[in-house]
Order: C-alpha cells, then structure tokens, then sequence
C-alpha cells in the first residue's frame, strides 16, 4: 500500500535551529519548511526528514539515520572537511579513520550530529 509514497523520517533534537545549521550546512541536505514544532530538509528530494524538538531529548545507543554511498572512503573524506569526526568503537575490522568491515563485505562509519544522534554512512559491496 506504501510502497509508491515518499518516505519521511524523525530526528529528535533539543535545537532546531542548530540541527537545521548541521544537517543543511555540514551534512548538504536541502531546507524544505519549518513550523514550531519542526524542520524539514530533504535527502535527494525522495526522502524527507522533520527535526522534531525533543527539549529532554537523550540520543538512542544505535543508529537512527544512514545514507548508503558508493565510495565510503570519499564520502567519510568530505564529511571530515567539514569538521565531522568519526567514531571509533574499537572493534575488530574498524580502521584509523572509524570505517568498519562487515564480515558480508559492506562498509560502515558512525558519527554524530550536534545532539548526539548516531549517524551512518553504508557502502555494500
């Protein structure tokens, strides 16, 4: 039934105007709206996402948003000139710049945004 609509996800943060200066600025996602509750930017204009303030937000143990990417290498590059770093969780297969190997082969690094949301970049191979 959903299956031809956009999708829109949920980013709780304690500051709009903050998150909407990191998501539009640092990460390069597109300004659609704002109202009191929200800001909504748009991932390559099929995927809304609404930065709902959350006053007592605490930021989840996992990941709540990924992008897949065809070159993570590139793509953790960029994102590190713009002032982002990666987290290194110390476990097997994770390298010096915080890029992990699955055991099936993809690609996976973390990093955070301003309110502590677990963010991630994914290449499958």
């Amino acid at each position: 039934m959903l299956t031809n609509e956009k999708l829109m996800a949920f980013v709780p943060v304690r500051d709009t105007a903050t998150a909407r200066a990191f998501y539009e600025h640092v990460i390069g996602l597109r300004f659609a709206d704002e109202d009191d509750f929200a800001v909504t930017v748009e991932a390559s204009g099929a995927i809304r996402v609404r930065l709902v303030r959350v006053p007592d937000h605490k930021p989840a143990q996992f990941t709540i948003l990924g992008w897949e990417t065809p070159d993570i290498e590139k793509s953790v590059s960029d994102l590190e000139s713009r002032g982002i770093t990666f987290a290194k969780f110390g476990m097997p297969g994770q390298d010096q710049r915080g890029i992990w190997r699955a055991p099936g082969g993809a690609k996976v690094a973390w990093f955070r945004d301003p309110d502590g949301n677990t963010l991630s970049l994914t290449q499958f191979p």
